[in-house]
């Protein structure tokens, strides 16, 4: 008997594989240095991004002034209110690879008779331009978050996008002054990140570093800065493991940029099958958090190589397009990318945005993908359906990191291991507002065990802590239409004051938000 019952176990370690968790996890311990907070964790690190790609724009965002959709002038309402809950601090349009074969002029003026385009990019759909620059930029209005354009080099001219920063900014006598006042909008707007290009290395061009280097200088010396405004250009980055694209242009172009891309997706490769993004096992799991996790390396050598060519980091860097990338669900258009979005893409955003707010000091920006109905999206339609997802819930509890001084810390935890990747069990952020508050984020990565966690603050006085907490009963559950709060936040109370600090226990599989006062 005793033979059998080991044989089963050898089959089942067999089976596993190189995936293995900590036998018995012990009592995790962080230490917050509350007094050595300098950087303020920039508040467009939770920035969104919004594509002429499926249902992200027209039945996501758009619906028109005359859907039975309820709407706010043409913006449905319910996607509108719950963008607006999030703060959400900038929003990236309208690309993406659709960027690069966008041109503006075909979607101002009357709708009726604005030009039709194919979307040869995503799905060979055609695009009727009735979302163009005067709703985008009204709609960064109304919600009171920063436009960031990302602009046509691929088959656009330089002419074509200097005229629309133009178009934006100037309040003077110039010709595109003049065409958006006929287009209903006297006064310009204001427009601050101004993106030169997307992806250049591949949907935007196949160019090489040192000729798209070139034609940054070109294009970004005709965008003007119109009565007042200030563009901070971002050049076309990296795609994850290039380094030499970063070091070709810190080397051609440098401070003539203010900020420079990065593309991220946590995703198993771009040849054939991605994975469910609802079917998966503990095994599937782990390694999607461990790709996740492997992010802070792939930005701290290019911050290296940044480092290099500039050391006062007058250069920004932005990962202006991170995320999970699945195959998109069964029965959709396979050119629309529209998946659903579980607990494991929840952990993947918790992960992400402590990692980013470590690193404030060199990364200004970040825009997960997507939005609305494609890829790690915020929200889900479906005609007048609306549903939240998890990433959505993990954004509105890290918002209280925005615009914060980010307080350094140290963690000792267990680890996880997949692979030949090994990392923590725990990933956490703190963070210090205006007011004096701090405010801890905190997930537990590991799917079975829970984590007693003493939160070391040294002499900070704590007379009182309040929590939520996002987990579900298993790691693949998923919000729908008909059960929208499968994966919902709900209040915390497994926090304790005590004379050294705080003693957090969070169960397996969970993300918890703290507030201290």
């Amino acid at each position: 008997m005793l033979q059998k019952t080991m044989k089963k176990l050898f089959l089942a370690i067999l089976l596993m594989g190189s995936i293995s968790l900590t036998a018995q996890p012990g009592t995790s311990k962080i230490t917050i240095h509350a007094d050595q907070g300098k950087t303020v964790i920039n508040k467009e690190i939770y920035g969104q991004f919004a594509e002429h790609l499926g249902k992200c724009i027209y039945g996501g965002i758009w619906v028109g002034e005359n859907s039975p959709i309820p709407n706010i002038k043409g913006y449905r309402t319910d996607v509108f209110n719950a963008l607006k809950e999030l703060q959400v601090p900038v929003l990236r349009w309208p690309g993406g690879c659709f960027a690069d074969e966008y041109h503006w002029m075909d979607g101002i003026g009357p709708r009726e008779k604005r030009p039709k385009m194919v979307n040869n990019n995503w799905g060979g759909v055609v695009e009727d331009n009735s979302f163009g620059t005067n709703e985008f930029l009204n709609l960064c209005e109304m919600l009171g978050c920063e436009p960031y354009l990302s602009g046509n080099v691929g088959s656009g001219t330089v002419e074509e996008l200097a005229k629309w920063v133009e178009y934006i900014t100037s309040d003077g006598d110039s010709p595109m002054a003049k065409l958006r006042r006929q287009n209903g909008r006297e006064k310009p707007w204001k427009l601050k990140y101004l993106g030169v290009g997307n992806e250049s290395w591949g949907c935007g061009g196949n160019m090489t570093p040192d000729y798209y280097s070139d034609l940054f200088r070109r294009y970004s010396t005709y965008c003007r800065e119109y009565d007042g405004n200030q563009l901070f250009k971002i050049a076309s980055g990296a795609s994850d493991y290039d380094y030499k694209w970063t070091e070709t242009l810190m080397k051609n172009v440098g401070d003539r940029m203010k900020g420079l891309s990065l593309h991220y997706y946590t995703v198993k490769g771009w040849d054939g099958s991605k994975g469910s993004a609802t079917k998966f096992d503990k095994a599937d799991y782990l390694w999607t958090m461990g790709k996740c996790l492997e992010i802070e390396n792939v930005v701290k050598k290019h911050i290296t190589i940044m480092d290099k060519y500039d050391p006062q980091r007058k250069v920004g860097l932005l990962v202006d397009e991170w995320g999970t990338w699945w195959d998109q669900e069964p029965g959709s258009h396979p050119g629309f990318l529209y998946q659903q979005n579980s607990l494991r893409d929840a952990f993947v955003a918790a992960l992400t945005l402590n990692i980013f707010n470590k690193y404030t000091e060199r990364v200004k920006m970040a825009n997960i993908a997507q939005i609305v109905n494609v890829l790690q999206a915020m929200i889900l339609t479906d005609g007048p359906k609306m549903v939240l997802t998890p990433t959505y819930h993990v954004f509105n509890m890290y918002k209280v990191h925005m615009g914060a001084t980010y307080l350094p810390l140290d963690i000792q935890c267990d680890s996880l291991s997949t692979g030949d990747r090994k990392f923590a069990s725990v990933s956490a952020s703190a963070s210090k507002n205006a007011k004096g508050q701090i405010h801890i984020t905190l997930a537990n990565i590991n799917p079975d065990k829970e984590q007693k966690i003493i939160l070391d603050l040294a002499n900070v006085k704590i007379s009182k802590v309040s929590g939520t907490i996002l987990t579900a009963k298993t790691i693949d559950s998923y919000n729908t239409f008909d059960q929208p709060n499968v994966v919902a936040p709900a209040a915390f109370k497994e926090a304790k004051v005590s004379k050294n600090g705080l003693t957090v226990t969070i169960p397996a599989k969970a993300i918890v938000s703290l507030e201290l006062l």
